[in-house]
């Protein structure tokens, strides 16, 4: 772990670009003894600019005291906490150990070290889901003060223990369907404006690192699997750690941020696309009614349209 945080510590510190946000996560980071998430810390520190955005993905189970001081010290002031869902049944499916008792604990913790930013992870479409159990999770996510709400579809993939082995109780595609715009409709209505396909925030609470993803603005990574977009080129770390440790340079993916890819990314957003091609208007008037919207504002995706967006965005840019 030592030889892995040494790594991670000379790429920031090499880094050329100062950042206006920094998102640890994509793993467990609270796993980690608060010791070494101090050192990433604190070199991913030296290259960002005064007010940055610093997430910090967080496990209920991980999140101790010790390590939420770290991070308050360390510059974080947002952090993603893993709620998925709140009836113990359904939380039993997903493999998750902590109870509803010991997420309030994890957040009475990040708060008192400073970090009042919180945002909080729910998962749709899962074994036993109904409207109701999708309410109570929501509503827990709610009281506990949450200024942001992630909401994903479960997705099944290859090589998983559910892919192998599927639970009994998963909804179908129309009942999962039903679960995102209902989720998307209870969060509207108790002050979570969508403003991204899975992610909802009370008014300027939105997060400005996943925005700049979306917005196709560059970013830098570090470590396996992470993916990095600087100077116009895409790149990538191979899921290899060794390699990694060895110091093997990232892959290249080619140029990134043409026009096609920034409308792309734009109509994951619930702004969309402010101008419009008239190509693209005249493909939008052939979608079927409730997908999207063309006004005086632009062209965007509806809840309905971003169950379906790849499809969708897909015969919008010609394909």
């Amino acid at each position: 772990m030592r030889a892995y945080i040494s790594r991670c510590e000379t790429l920031l510190r090499a880094a050329p670009h100062q950042w206006n946000t920094l998102y640890i996560g994509g793993g467990t980071p609270s796993a980690l003894p608060p010791a070494l998430l101090a050192r990433l810390l604190a070199a991913a520190g030296q290259n960002l600019l005064p007010g940055a955005e610093v997430t910090v993905e967080m496990n209920p189970s991980s999140a101790s005291l010790a390590l939420c001081e770290a991070c308050a010290a360390g510059g974080v002031n947002r952090v993603s906490l893993g709620v998925q869902a709140i009836a113990p049944a359904q939380r039993k499916a997903l493999g998750r150990a902590a109870g509803p008792e010991e997420i309030v604990r994890a957040l009475g913790r990040i708060r008192a070290a400073g970090i009042n930013n919180i945002s909080l992870d729910v998962m749709l479409g899962i074994p036993g889901q109904t409207e109701e159990t999708l309410e109570e999770t929501l509503r827990f996510c709610e009281t506990a003060g949450a200024t942001h709400i992630s909401a994903y579809l479960l997705s099944i993939e290859e090589g998983t223990r559910f892919y192998d082995r599927p639970p009994d109780g998963l909804p179908d595609e129309d009942a999962q369907a039903q679960l995102y715009l209902h989720c998307c409709a209870w969060l509207e209505r108790h002050g979570f404006a969508q403003y991204e396909i899975s992610n909802f925030c009370r008014p300027g609470f939105e997060s400005r690192h996943n925005l700049a993803y979306w917005r196709c603005e560059e970013y830098n990574a570090v470590g396996p699997g992470a993916h990095g977009y600087t100077n116009g080129r895409r790149w990538h770390y191979p899921r290899d750690l060794e390699d990694f440790l060895r110091g093997a340079a990232p892959a290249d993916d080619g140029p990134g941020g043409d026009d096609e890819e920034r409308a792309m990314l734009a109509l994951r957003l619930t702004a969309g696309i402010r101008q419009p091609s008239d190509q693209m208007l005249a493909r939008a008037a052939q979608l079927p009614p409730g997908l999207a919207i063309a006004d005086e504002r632009g062209l965007r995706l509806t809840p309905k349209g971003f169950l379906a967006s790849n499809r969708v965005i897909g015969l919008l840019l010609g394909y």
